[in-house]
């Protein structure tokens, strides 16, 4: 039980959610609640050190309750949201989980390798009301990526883009960098960048262009022809960068 604790008039106790709960009526007596407070039992449990409710996932910390709910909403070991981005998955879980889940339950493509090279065709290239067209997962470096790709309105402009997130914390995603490129009539556009964590909502990395944005008139004159008709091809690749005992930053590829 933690504070705010109400009490009814004979004493009986709740915490504030089951407050509202039950209509503000005490589920013992019947009595109705008003706003006493039990000031007494919310020192009690101010001084309590309690664990973090992640324990049995691995988190040792122990907190009072003032702080134990800020740690909580920042825990390293709560579950993972799943990435996908094409319906409002309430999914969660470990990465192991959700890579399982991607594959099996939203038929998401899966390859292994740090290269990719990807083509992306579309019969109507003006419609693009917040469609996600692709994810596709990558393993490479013992690590889990999506590679997201859609098509979105900013503003009043019609404009596709590409970018990758890493399935861990950020603290991992910072070790790992990766580029994409598209081109075609000998022209081309490369973004360079780290790939962002999974913690990070796909709305929150979409909304922020941490990625490769290509406006549609771009897209449509990479794609040749007669322009009617989305075909891009984005090549890319991820890698990790290694010091050497020189202190020189060296590019590592997987194998």
């Amino acid at each position: 039980m933690y504070p705010p604790i109400h009490q009814c008039q004979n004493g009986h106790t709740l915490c504030s959610t089951c407050k509202a709960r039950v209509h503000n009526r005490c589920p013992t007596c019947r009595q109705e609640l008003g706003d006493i407070r039990c000031l007494a039992l919310e020192k009690v449990a101010e001084s309590l050190e309690l664990p973090c409710k992640y324990y049995s996932l691995g988190c040792p910390e122990i907190f009072p309750y003032y702080s134990k709910i800020k740690h909580e909403a920042m825990c390293g070991f709560r579950p993972y949201s799943c990435p996908y981005a094409g319906s409002e998955c309430s999914v969660t879980g470990d990465i192991p989980y959700l890579v399982n889940h991607l594959r099996d339950d939203h038929k998401v493509d899966m390859h292994s390798g740090c290269t990719f090279n990807h083509r992306y065709v579309k019969s109507n290239p003006r419609e693009v009301e917040n469609a996600t067209w692709m994810l596709t997962v990558f393993h490479c470096f013992g690590q889990y990526f999506c590679l997201h790709f859609e098509a979105f309105q900013l503003g009043m402009a019609p404009v596709y883009m590409a970018f990758l997130r890493f399935m861990g914390d950020e603290n991992e995603a910072r070790n790992y960098s990766y580029s994409l490129e598209v081109g075609a009539n000998g022209r081309k556009m490369v973004w360079e960048g780290t790939p962002r964590s999974v913690r990070d909502s796909h709305r929150k990395v979409r909304d922020s262009h941490d990625g490769l944005l290509i406006q549609r008139n771009m897209a449509l004159f990479f794609s040749g022809g007669d322009r009617k008709e989305l075909k891009l091809r984005i090549t890319g690749r991820i890698w990790k960068e290694t010091q050497t005992p020189d202190g020189a930053c060296v590019p590592v590829l997987c194998s």
